[in-house]
């Protein structure tokens, strides 16, 4: 419950400032065309470097704990969340927002710590369930950040997320436990001789791609979203809050169907949900390109969070079958180092198909993502989809 409301909190603290970013740089004295680019750096920049770092602290998680590496996290980010609301200028907003994703590392080492100690025919269901404090986070935090700055002011959202995030630190250091050893560094493995001892590596990569483009097709629209509801619309009133629930409809939607679906994976397999999922998506996908209203839209959105409830513990779980136990840290680091290059890469790719093309065909563009993936999915289970698991 506590790696959950860790995991939710963290995820949320990274998204929850897309709303206001731009009107918060305006606020630190920026002007004209550079509010823009500005925007984008500091929305864009604690995501790819959470990602880039992510095999580094994954690696430490190994060697001294997860336990440890959750509470770095937590104190770090309650710090640079917290100084959000202090910055004097634009370039101390990005050094902080910088800093809270270099320091991050909360999400995949609570994963790897509830994987590496739960029972392995339960581990889609409790991965399914903290899985969702992911996904919810960054899907819904927009939705809180707009509300709360409205409410109480922007510069007062980063300090009640500090507070938060002191709370999953307090949370965190008395109530979390792990049954874990210290490694000594010569008794370490590298990350080669982990990746070398993975069962089944195409699958792992195979799963690496699955979880790349889930967040990539998720994110891609959250940049055009209030300008493709205002055509459909024909007027701007109340855009913001209709696209706020309407990016987090997949949030809710799959934060309600994670720990049902991960228990049908356990059941089922694993491998043979994500098949499921990803057919799913596709056949919900295209249709958001041909809505003629903002309902139509939210309705198929809301649907497609059952896909990524299916998807997200699927796999995690099987990530957690193939792994070794002494890396599965650094495993889970990786594919958290991929979902984070998803978050940056889908608002980029959606906002230049808008561009250049059009709001439709950003929806016809992310369908060609997941259709890509199934193929690459059905490849890679093929010896596999007539038999329950697939691991050793």
């Amino acid at each position: 419950m506590i790696a959950w409301f860790g995991t939710f909190f963290t995820s949320a603290s990274i998204s929850l400032v897309m709303p206001f970013m731009a009107l918060y740089v305006q606020s630190l004295g920026v002007k004209g065309n550079a509010v823009e680019l500005f925007t984008g750096l500091a929305v864009g920049i604690s995501a790819l470097a959470s990602g880039l770092v992510a095999p580094i602290w994954g690696r430490l998680a190994d060697q001294y704990g997860r336990r440890i590496m959750m509470i770095r996290a937590s104190i770090v980010m309650t710090f640079t969340m917290s100084a959000l609301a202090f910055v004097p200028n634009v370039w101390w907003l990005l050094a902080m927002r910088l800093l809270n994703g270099i320091f991050a590392g909360y999400i995949p080492n609570s994963t790897a710590l509830i994987a590496s100690q739960i029972p392995r025919d339960k581990s889609g269901y409790a991965l399914g369930i903290l899985s969702t404090g992911m996904i919810g986070g960054s899907l819904i935090g927009p939705s809180i950040g707009g509300f709360f700055a409205q409410l109480v002011g922007m510069k007062n959202v980063f300090l009640i997320t500090g507070i938060v995030l002191l709370l999953v630190t307090i949370l965190t250091i008395f109530f979390v436990q792990e049954n874990f050893t210290p490694i000594e560094r010569v008794d370490l493995l590298s990350t080669r001789e982990v990746f070398d001892r993975v069962s089944n590596r195409h699958i792992l990569y195979g799963l690496f791609i699955t979880s790349f483009v889930l967040q990539l097709t998720v994110q891609s629209v959250a940049p055009i979203l209030p300008l493709y509801i205002r055509q459909l619309n024909g007027h701007s009133g109340n855009i913001f809050m209709i696209s706020g629930f309407i990016v987090s409809a997949v949030g809710v939607s799959e934060m309600l169907s994670s720990g049902t679906l991960g228990k049908l994976g356990d059941k089922i397999g694993s491998h043979r949900l994500i098949i499921i999922g990803l057919i799913y998506s596709l056949i919900v996908y295209i249709p958001m390109a041909f809505v003629k209203t903002p309902l139509q839209l939210g309705v198929l959105r809301f649907l497609l969070g059952f896909g990524s409830g299916a998807l997200v513990p699927s796999v995690n779980s099987l990530l957690s079958k193939l792994t070794p136990p002494e890396g599965i840290s650094r495993i889970f680091s990786f594919n958290q180092m991929f979902n984070n290059f998803g978050q940056v890469v889908g608002p980029l790719l959606g906002s230049a198909i808008a561009g250049y093309i059009s709001y439709q065909a950003v929806f016809i563009a992310t369908s060609c993502f997941v259709l890509f993936n199934l193929i690459w999915s059905l490849f890679n289970f093929r010896k596999f989809l007539g038999v329950r698991s697939i691991a050793r």
